[in-house]
């Protein structure tokens, strides 16, 4: 599970280019089972709790809105696939920008934890830092949530983490 202390600057993720755009991978272990890490990833209530207002449709196919607490990010999405309680992929479009991100979720059981891999690909190169802390505070946010608490104060934390992030993004090879 994240550590989440303050002043904690443990990083969960990793940042790449593909195809020109950039890519945020976190891994990180949680403390609960893979059926409810998949209901705190997928039911619009528990959304609510630690990342986002969700409305419409999450079923494969469907469509929804979405404006997510810590960011403001406001936008709309569509399922690409689902296999619960394992995998899915959505594709998300900010209302005010000109790309689309796609999130590629795994979950993989390990006696009573749960493994997550979480790709977000799409972004500009140049925003692979931003992202990368803002995608990491979504993460600890869910472990938060998973362990019974609550979603810590998300702009002290990206700024904790900025700096470490455009270390990595500084590392990145833009192929």
């Amino acid at each position: 599970m994240t550590d989440t202390a303050p002043g904690s600057v443990r990083i969960i993720g990793s940042l790449r280019t593909e195809n020109g755009t950039g890519v945020v991978r976190m891994e990180d272990r949680f403390d609960t089972g893979i059926d409810d890490l998949w209901s705190a990833l997928t039911d619009s209530g528990r959304l609510a709790r630690w990342v986002a207002e969700v409305e419409g449709d999450l079923r494969p196919g469907g469509e929804f809105r979405a404006h997510f607490h810590t960011s403001g990010w406001e936008g709309t999405g569509r399922v690409e696939a689902c296999e619960p309680p394992r995998h899915f992929v959505v594709v998300t479009k900010e209302v005010s920008l000109p790309y689309e991100e796609h999130f590629d979720v795994t979950l993989t059981p390990d006696g009573d934890q749960t493994i997550l891999v979480l790709e977000d690909r799409g972004m500009p190169v140049d925003k692979l830092a931003a992202y990368g802390a803002g995608v990491q505070v979504h993460v600890e946010d869910l472990a938060a949530h998973v362990a019974g608490g609550e979603r810590g104060d998300g702009g002290a934390r990206w700024g904790e983490l900025m700096p470490l992030y455009d270390d990595l993004a500084a590392k990145v090879d833009e192929r």
